[in-house]
C-alpha cells in the first residue's frame, strides 16, 4: 500500500512538472507557439475536419437506421473466423479505412456502448481498424509532400496490409480472459435475419429522421472539434520541445540506432517529430534531401503505422468513455509500424522500382493526375465545408442552450 503511494505521488510530481514546463515554455516562446498553433489549426480546419466530417455523420446514421446491424448478420461468418470480433467489426473496419483515425476507435467505443461487443472484442477492433485514410496518403503525403504520385500506391498496400496483420494476430488476444459466449455450429448467412435485425434496429431507435441527422451532425462535429484540440496541442507541444533541444537529444541517440539498421541517420530528427504529430513529420522527411529515397519512405511508413502520440492522445481520450483499454491499442499501433515498415520495402522492390525505372522518372508513376487533381480539388473546397458545417452545429447548438437556461 505504502510502495503505491509513492509511486502514485512520483506520477503526481512528473505530471505537475510537465504542465509547469510547459507553461514557462509558452511564456518564454509566444511567437513560436502561436505559429505552431496556427499550423495545427491550419492543418485541422482545411485537411482533418472536412475529410472526416462525412464518415463520421454517415456512420451514425447506418447505426441509426440499423444497416450495422444488417451487416452485423451478413460479416459474422467472415469476421468471426478471421479476427474473432462480430459481423459488425466489418463495418468498424470499413468505415476506419475509409475516414481514417480515429474513426475505428470511435466506432468501437459505440458497439461497445450498444452492447454489441465484449470489452476484449473493442481491444481487438480499435487495436486494427485506425488507419490513415487513402486521401492523407495518396493527396497530402504523395502529392503534396512528396510529389511522387506513384509513391501513395506502396505507402498505401503497406499501411493496410500492416492493419491486417494486426488484426491476424490480435484473434490472439485475450483468449485466455475472453469468456466465451458463441452459438454452436457454423453460423451461416441468412439475409432474412440480417433484414430483420435491420428492422429490429431502426425500431428499437426510434428516432425520427430529422432527429437522427441533427444528432449525427453534433455528435460528429463535437467530436472533430476535440481532435482539433489534441491536433493543436501536440502541434505546439512538438515546436516547444525542439526548441528546448529536447528532440535534438533524443535524436542523436535514434541516428546512431539508424546508422546500425541501415537507414539514414538524417532522419532522426524528422523521425521524432513525426511520432508526435504525422503530418509535420511526414514533411520534414520529405524536405531531408541528403537521406535516401528508401531510407524516407521506410521512416514515412512507420509513422503512418504508429499513427503518432496526437492521434493515440485522440484515441485515448475516445476510449474513455468505454471500458476499452488502451494499451493494447498502443501495442497494435507499435506493430502496424513495424509492419508497415517492413512492406514498404518489400513493395517498393516488386512494384514502384520496376515502374518507374520504365519511365523518365518517379514522377510518372501510377494515377499521377487523378491523384493530383483529387487533392488540389479537395483543398479548394474544404475551407467552406468546414465553416458551412461550423455554423449549422452553432444553429443545432442554439435550442439545447436555450432549453439548459430555461432549466437554470
Amino acid at each position: 500500500m505504502h510502495e503505491a503511494r509513492k509511486t502514485s505521488l512520483i506520477k503526481s510530481a512528473i505530471f505537475a512538472m510537465a504542465a509547469i514546463i510547459l507553461a514557462l515554455s509558452l511564456v518564454l516562446f509566444p511567437k513560436e507557439a502561436l505559429d505552431a498553433s496556427t499550423r495545427g489549426l491550419d492543418m485541422w480546419w482545411n485537411v482533418v475536419f472536412p475529410s472526416l466530417l462525412p464518415f463520421f455523420i454517415v456512420s451514425e446514421l447506418l447505426i441509426g437506421f440499423g444497416v450495422v446491424a444488417f451487416l452485423g448478420v451478413v460479416l459474422e461468418p467472415l469476421m468471426r473466423p478471421l479476427f474473432k470480433v462480430p459481423g459488425i467489426g466489418g463495418f468498424v473496419w470499413a468505415m476506419g479505412l475509409a475516414s481514417g483515425n480515429p474513426a475505428g476507435a470511435k466506432l468501437a467505443v459505440q458497439m461497445r456502448k450498444l452492447g454489441k461487443i465484449t470489452r476484449i472484442e473493442g481491444e481487438r477492433l480499435a487495436g486494427f481498424t485506425n488507419s490513415s485514410n487513402p486521401l492523407f496518403i495518396f493527396g497530402a503525403i504523395a502529392v503534396g509532400f512528396f510529389h511522387n504520385p506513384a509513391l501513395g500506391m506502396i505507402l498505401a498496400l503497406a499501411h493496410y496490409v500492416g492493419n491486417l496483420f494486426v488484426g491476424f494476430l490480435f484473434r490472439f488476444y485475450g483468449k485466455e480472459t475472453e469468456t466465451l459466449t458463441r452459438t454452436h455450429g457454423k453460423k451461416r448467412l441468412n439475409i432474412t435475419d440480417a433484414f430483420a435485425a435491420l428492422h429490429q434496429e431502426r425500431i428499437n431507435d426510434g428516432r425520427t429522421i430529422g432527429k437522427l441527422l441533427g444528432d449525427a451532425v453534433r455528435s460528429s462535429i463535437e467530436t472533430l472539434l476535440l481532435i482539433g484540440g489534441f491536433i493543436i496541442l501536440f502541434s505546439v507541444l512538438n515546436q516547444l520541445l525542439s526548441l528546448l533541444g529536447i528532440i535534438s537529444i533524443i535524436a542523436f541517440f535514434v541516428s546512431y540506432l539508424f546508422g546500425h539498421i541501415g537507414l539514414s541517420p538524417e532522419l532522426a530528427h524528422a523521425f521524432i517529430s513525426g511520432l508526435f504529430e504525422i503530418t509535420i513529420g511526414a514533411q520534414i522527411i520529405s524536405e531531408t534531401t541528403s537521406a535516401d529515397f528508401l531510407s524516407q519512405i521506410i521512416v514515412v511508413s512507420f509513422i503512418l503505422g504508429f499513427g503518432g502520440f496526437s492521434i493515440q492522445a485522440q484515441v485515448a481520450s475516445i476510449l474513455a468513455e468505454s471500458d476499452i483499454r488502451f494499451r493494447p491499442f498502443l501495442l497494435a499501433r507499435v506493430l502496424q509500424g513495424f509492419f508497415a515498415a517492413c512492406l514498404v520495402v518489400v513493395f517498393y522492390h516488386l512494384l514502384y522500382k520496376p515502374l518507374t525505372d520504365e519511365v523518365s522518372g518517379p514522377d510518372n508513376g501510377m494515377l499521377p493526375t487523378l491523384a493530383e487533381t483529387v487533392w488540389h480539388t479537395f483543398l479548394d473546397w474544404s475551407p467552406y465545408i468546414t465553416f458551412f458545417f461550423l455554423g449549422l452545429f452553432i444553429v443545432l447548438k442554439i435550442p439545447n442552450v436555450k432549453k439548459d437556461d430555461r432549466l437554470s
